[in-house]
């Protein structure tokens, strides 16, 4: 009896910080070499998003801005291996995080639940923003009566 180990593909999401100074074409070829790495393993790429130049939350050495990406894809646990392994090497790249995704939901359901959790947060972040200028201006309304 042959047994043939079978690469499973699974379903993995992935968030890659680029270092600021980075020029387009570097930001490019560090994608690219990850796509190629992904396909060499008989992965896909389902989705990449660009989320611009942003604020960190917390600075990475004295880096406090970097490009943040977002990319869903389909590989095996060797791909995942291999691309840590040349994002960590990488001077360009200052942080990542791979996160395995349930294999029972397509790719472009877990897209779709991503953006609108993504919508809903920046719907929340308006609310809050709108309360703050209320309260700003009556908090100036009340001063001016004071005042006067």
């Amino acid at each position: 009896m042959d047994l043939k180990k079978v690469a499973l593909k699974r379903p993995y999401e992935v968030v890659v910080l680029v270092h600021p100074d980075a020029t387009l074409d570097e930001q490019k070829a560090v994608f690219k070499k990850n796509k190629a790495t992904i396909e060499s393993f008989a992965g896909s790429v389902f989705n990449l998003e660009t989320w611009g130049k942003r604020n960190l939350a917390n600075p990475i050495g004295k880096i406090r801005k970097a490009y943040f990406f977002h990319s869903f894809f389909e590989a095996n646990t060797q791909a995942i291996a291999e691309l840590e392994r040349t994002m960590r090497i990488s001077d360009k790249v200052l942080r990542f995080m791979h996160t395995r995704l349930d294999e029972r939901v397509p790719l472009s359901k877990h897209l779709e639940t991503f953006k609108k959790g993504l919508s809903e947060s920046a719907l929340r972040e308006k609310e809050r923003e709108a309360k703050m200028q209320a309260r700003r201006a009556a908090f100036a309304a009340a001063k001016s009566e004071r005042f006067e």
